[in-house]
């Protein structure tokens, strides 16, 4: 598709699937960002002639026009600084990402944010609304991006509108907080059809809805004044499974982990967390039962080492700079008093690794440690599962991460409860080959049979399938 033609599918999201590339002399290319939703997108959007919109990632940018890079047409979204400090880092992860987190930290309401996040939102719907073909299929990624759909709808009534949350959605009682809330439920209900990871998010929404909005509801189907019904329901997410199977296959990936074993220290057992740093991710409280269990004598430090990778994130935001040094000072503390010489209880990595290092990891680790409070899916569990192709291997999962409704065969923990989490960690520690066995294959088994393709494909033929209940005469003619 050229960048001044129609698309018949268009993905609206807050980033673009490539990451702009300096090199030394100046010139910029792009390359596509790693990632499952680029991954499970860029063949749909091949095979539908279809068009991405999203942010650059670079503040202050002139208007870049659309682009075609490796065959997939792009449509840049401009933002200033002050939008990225107010809609980005502000309404979007200061006040929602902490409220649809259940709280974990203070969410922030700021008036000025609010309007950014608005005016944001109608770029764009704008965007879309021009770049959409006639009765073209549309859909929006993500919580940054809620008010997209009836701003898009207002304009384009021709348009199948898809919206797709990847964090949780909260309960009533912490919603009701929001001080738009109305505004981000009618902003939703512009869509024909609205995807959570879980069930119990979609009854949340349809809960909401019922009360605040006063619509009709029947299960999962929301029904308009107009007549138009809304279906809410869930799509769990999921990686690219056989990609990262063949990864870990691979003999690069193997003579990899062997390094890694070896630089370890070759332990009889690596426990392995890969996050980004975020305060819903628990890595101060698992890190904190890992050194609980060295400093009882439960675990030796020359048995098994505790590898935790935590993604830089958000760095200006102030809450992750605490974060991050509160976690340092605890791992200081840990080895300090339990390490020993070329034998660290904990080794942490504050820094991203690309996908081969990250399932070089997944192969070193005998077992792998996930306990957020509170997560949309986690799909680092699911690439673990995805890497032990021969059924060995651990998974210690918080059961309130919504991957733990699908690998119900994980040692499921509650975060919050620091003794059970040492019980798990022991109980995955000390399991023997059978017991690992069995459960590793039923929860690959999950993963393979419920890939991302799988989530993509069955979002699209809902949407697509849904009654057209629109007007005809409310079509867009693109004659002349």
């Amino acid at each position: 598709m050229s960048p001044s033609q129609q698309a018949d599918l268009v993905i609206v999201a807050n980033r673009l699937p490539v990451d702009r590339v300096t090199h030394p002399d100046g010139s910029v290319s792009w390359r596509t960002s790693p990632g499952g939703l680029v991954t499970a997108l860029e063949p749909v959007l091949r095979a539908n002639d279809g068009a991405w919109i999203g942010w650059p990632g670079s503040p202050d940018e002139e208007d870049v026009e659309p682009f075609v890079e490796d065959g997939l047409s792009l449509v840049p979204v401009s933002l200033s600084a002050r939008e990225v400090e107010e809609f980005y880092e502000g309404l979007s992860n200061g006040t929602l990402w902490p409220l649809y987190h259940d709280v974990i930290a203070k969410p922030e309401f700021h008036r000025e944010w609010w309007e950014s996040y608005v005016e944001v939102n109608q770029r764009f719907a704008d965007r879309a609304a021009e770049v959409a073909a006639d009765g073209a299929t549309v859909w929006v990624q993500d919580y940054q991006l809620q008010l997209v759909p009836q701003m898009l709808r207002t304009q384009r009534p021709d348009l199948r509108i898809g919206f797709y949350l990847h964090i949780p959605f909260p309960p009533a009682e912490l919603f009701s907080q929001l001080p738009w809330r109305r505004q981000i439920l009618e902003g939703l209900l512009g869509a024909d059809l609205i995807g959570f990871q879980l069930p119990g998010a979609a009854a949340n929404f349809v809960r909401l809805v019922r009360s605040r909005v006063g619509h009709k509801t029947h299960r999962d189907t929301i029904y308009l004044p107009d007549g138009r019904p809304v279906k809410a329901t869930a799509f769990p997410i999921s990686i690219d499974t056989a990609g990262f199977e063949e990864l870990a296959r691979s003999e690069g990936v193997e003579k990899r982990a062997t390094e890694i074993r070896e630089a370890l220290g070759n332990p009889r057992k690596i426990f392995l967390g890969v996050d980004r740093l975020d305060y819903t991710k628990g890595i101060h409280s698992r890190l904190r039962a890992f050194g609980e269990l060295v400093r009882d004598g439960e675990i030796d430090v020359e048995d098994a080492v505790f590898v935790q990778v935590a993604t830089p994130s958000r760095e200006r935001v102030e809450q992750y700079r605490i974060l991050r040094d509160d976690i340092e000072r605890l791992v200081g503390g840990i080895n300090g008093d339990h390490g020993r010489i070329g034998r660290p209880a904990i080794s942490y990595m504050h820094s991203s690794y690309p996908r081969e290092e990250m399932a070089a990891l997944y192969r070193a680790a005998d077992v792998m440690v996930v306990t957020p409070f509170r997560d949309g899916m986690n799909l680092v569990a699911k690439e673990y599962v995805a890497c032990r192709f021969d059924n060995d291997g651990a998974l210690v999962l918080s059961e309130f991460a919504g991957a733990a409704q699908e690998l119900r065969q994980a040692w499921l923990i509650n975060p919050y409860d620091i003794d059970g989490m040492k019980a798990s960690l022991l109980e995955a520690y000390a399991a023997d080959s059978k017991e690992t066995g069995r459960r590793m294959r039923a929860m690959r088994k999950t993963v393979v049979a419920n890939d991302v393709a799988k989530w993509a494909k069955d979002f699209l033929e809902e949407l697509v399938s849904l009654p057209e209940h629109h007007d005809k005469t409310t079509r867009r003619s693109r004659a002349g």
